[in-house]
């Protein structure tokens, strides 16, 4: 047999290796993984004023780069970290739909998105 042979016949085992203990990791329920190459579910983080009333400002961002919920998640924790924001993602549209407390210019919103791989690409304010 020649060594190229046993070259694929090797990495062919070896596929069929991985194959079998990614089919277990997700029978299990310990294959979890998203586009972004989180291991893991995102964890939405609460904002602590949730009473609309108190935004006077609304923006309308568009964002890059979204692909899955995990990146939705990301991008909602990043901006919902600024002082007085409460953001909410829709993915299909590739939005956030942004409350503030206090008026904002747009690279306040890219500054908060330059710590994720999403880049802001557009900004409009709603009111305020």
């Amino acid at each position: 047999m020649s060594t190229s042979a046993i070259i694929i016949i090797v990495l062919a085992a070896l596929l069929v290796v991985w194959a079998g203990y990614w089919t277990m990791q997700k029978a299990r329920g310990k294959a979890q993984s998203s586009c972004c190459g989180t291991p893991e579910m995102v964890t939405a983080k609460k904002v602590d004023d949730t009473d609309a009333s108190h935004y006077p400002y609304e923006y309308k961002l568009s964002i890059d780069g979204m692909m899955c919920s995990n990146c939705a998640r990301t991008v909602e924790n990043s901006l919902n970290e600024m002082d007085g924001v409460w953001a909410r993602v829709n993915l299909g549209k590739k939005e956030a739909d942004v409350l503030t407390k206090t008026p904002h210019a747009q690279e306040d919103f890219a500054q908060s998105l330059r710590k994720t791989s999403y880049h802001l690409t557009a900004c409009s304010t709603i009111q305020g």
